[in-house]
């Protein structure tokens, strides 16, 4: 099967389970492992066949040729947290640039102007370190402008009252809130505030007045604070009728977040247990909790253009599909860059967003592809993890090595398939995603 150096390549996913699957386009099938001999019945070889070219223009088209579609911007570089992990260094943290309500108006004038003719609504997340110390400006903001854009928050729930929960909900407004263990002792451990306590009791409070949300959703950054406590959140989480909660492994821009990152084997053991821990209670209780990052990991395979989390695809969508305007105005590929100015692709209240774009950092995250990192380019996963993330690479010392976190995505990307094998999905994915795909190629 193979042709030009390509082809199917064929692995084990476990004791059941054999995997065909072409690297470059994600064409795959599963076969059970009693078959005997690792043969493709022919109707499958002719169909890869007649699918081979329309995959790969596909695929290429997702990773060279998305547009733009979501602006994140930092209204404060300020914070009332103290995580050890953040991405965002301590000096900053404390001594940041604010916008001012008319720097907001400028920017998202700019962002309207970028997207202007775009039929689809563009998408805004403040975000940054804790968008809701400029809670004022951003509410205005977002009656000015909910008509043109898509709006999302992510925040530590610290300064999150139930009328702001209110006007949240009635602008439709996405909602991110940060908990990272059920129990409060061990979540303040990570989610620390400046004044020596946590999230915890706000973030929980939150979770209360959004209940219900469709809007909602969970980021619990793993640490080896918490590796253990994964499927204790999940439980905690669907009690409080959470739709969506991200099990994200703590990314190692900054140096303290090495010391607490969790051990590959260990994280992708835990997060199984989690993942099979979300399918039971939505089974059992027919209300569904979703895993965010495996359920992309799912789409990765089944319709890997459908994807929502651009860190796993290479190039990543930093500087491609979205960007970060720093509260200074600063444009970077990612907020994972805030630190990083030699990456920035301009000021915006001096220049475009589409000057941005062209600019040599932007170009040069774009430019970091799989096909360009040993290990990488022969793995077959290339194209389903992504090897993220660049910013944490060159924070480590070389953008083009693999992910910190290549084994575990191994793993979890033969877990995934293996789902698919099985048959549960329809567990893993919201509610109707599967509904609003097409079927393009079956055996």
């Amino acid at each position: 099967m193979k042709d030009n150096n390509r082809g199917i390549s064929f692995s084990d996913i476990d004791a059941d389970w054999k995997l065909a699957l072409d690297p470059d386009n994600v064409f795959w099938g599963v076969i059970p492992r009693d078959n005997g001999t690792f043969i493709l019945p022919d109707e499958l070889i002719d169909l890869y066949k007649r699918e081979r070219e329309h995959l790969d223009t596909e695929l290429n088209d997702f990773r060279f040729n998305a547009d733009l579609n979501c602006v994140y911007i930092d209204p404060t570089d300020r914070c009332n947290a103290n995580c050890p992990y953040c991405y965002i260094p301590a000096k900053i943290r404390k001594q940041g640039t604010q916008m001012t309500a008319q720097q907001l108006d400028t920017v998202l004038k700019k962002v309207d102007e970028h997207f202007k003719g775009v039929k689809k609504k563009p998408v805004i997340v403040f975000h940054a370190a804790e968008p809701l110390l400029a809670k004022d400006i951003l509410f205005d903001a977002i009656k000015k402008y909910h008509r043109k854009f898509l709006f999302g928050i992510q925040t530590n729930a610290l300064l999150l009252e139930k009328e702001d929960a209110e006007f949240m909900k009635k602008y439709k407004v996405g909602v991110g809130i940060s908990l990272d263990a059920a129990g409060e002792e061990m979540n303040n451990r990570s989610r620390a505030t400046t004044k020596g306590s946590g999230n915890y009791q706000k973030a929980v409070q939150a979770l209360d007045w959004f209940t219900g949300y469709e809007g909602l959703n969970v980021i619990c950054t793993v640490t080896k604070y918490n590796v253990n406590k994964l499927s204790e959140l999940v439980r905690f989480l669907h009690k409080k009728k959470v739709p969506c909660v991200l099990l994200n492994p703590v990314r190692l821009t900054q140096k303290p977040a090495v010391q607490i990152k969790p051990e590959d084997m260990l994280f992708a053991k835990n997060l199984i247990k989690a993942v099979d821990t979300a399918m039971e209670l939505s089974q059992k209780s027919g209300r569904q909790i979703v895993i965010g990052n495996f359920a992309n990991v799912i789409l990765a395979i089944i319709s890997p253009t459908a994807r929502r989390m651009m860190c796993d695809i290479s190039p990543c969508g930093g500087g491609r599909t979205f960007l970060t305007v720093t509260a200074d105005g600063d444009m970077v590929p990612c907020g994972e860059f805030i630190s990083m100015k030699e990456f920035s692709g301009g000021n915006i209240f001096k220049t475009s967003i589409a000057a941005a774009m062209k600019s040599k950092p932007f170009k040069e995250i774009r430019s970091r592809m799989v096909e360009k990192i040993d290990e990488c380019d022969t793995c077959d996963f290339r194209h389903i993890c992504g090897s993220p993330c660049p910013a944490e690479m060159h924070a480590r010392g070389n953008m083009y090595k693999k992910a910190e976190f290549c084994e575990f995505y191994k793993v979890i990307i033969k877990h995934a398939f293996k789902m698919i094998a099985e048959d549960k999905v329809k567990y893993l994915l919201r509610e109707g995603s599967l509904e609003q795909m097409q079927m393009e190629y079956q055996y």
